[in-house]
């Protein structure tokens, strides 16, 4: 068994602390797992959402700004593959 260091736990500016596999599922149930997780990093650290499904891309910057958490980036996954949605937890 591995003990993490400090040094390598995620922290609230890089590293998501917690990461949402959504890809394959359609809209709304990115929003809804990502609703249902997002309590359980700390406040101030990042959630990644993996998603295909194109609403998703613009369903978690929308749902960020109805629930003042902030939208923290999006990325393409390699080969086209879905994105990489980015949110810190605000409260």
């Amino acid at each position: 068994m591995t003990t993490r260091q400090p040094a390598d736990l995620p922290g609230p500016d890089s590293t998501p602390s917690l990461r949402v596999n959504a890809l394959g599922r359609k809209c709304p149930i990115p929003i809804i797992m990502l609703a249902e997780r997002i309590g359980e990093i700390p406040v101030g650290h990042l959630i990644e959402v993996l998603a295909d499904d194109p609403a998703a891309k613009t369903d978690v910057p929308a749902w960020c700004g109805l629930k003042l958490h902030e939208f923290a980036g999006a990325a393409e996954l390699s080969g086209g593959a879905g994105w990489s949605l980015l949110v810190r937890r605000s409260y």
